[in-house]
């Protein structure tokens, strides 16, 4: 496990990222206090709906999205009678 400053990560982020890829957990330290831990996320307890989607992703369960989702969808009209009352009918 291996220790780096704030200001060292930001000027080689991708080097540590490799290294996080590669299985090794990264510990941030902030004036020599730890504040954060970089680790692979097949070995991270990740509790959040976002978190675990990631972790599926890295395992090549799930396929992620490669664009932002849509800001509006067209509503799409129906003519006739509501569904509802469809179903209703037909279980007489």
């Amino acid at each position: 496990m291996a220790t780096v400053g704030i200001k060292q990560l930001k000027n080689q982020l991708t080097q540590y990222l490799r290294r996080t890829k590669g299985g090794e957990e990264i510990i941030v330290t902030e004036r020599g206090k730890p504040i954060a831990i970089i680790q692979p996320l097949r070995s991270a307890d990740i509790g959040s709906r976002e978190g675990r989607l990631a972790q599926l992703g890295a395992q090549g369960r799930v396929a992620l999205p490669t664009r932002p989702p849509r800001k509006r969808v067209r509503l799409v009209k129906v003519s006739g009678p509501p569904l509802s009352a469809i179903i209703l009918e037909d279980r007489r």
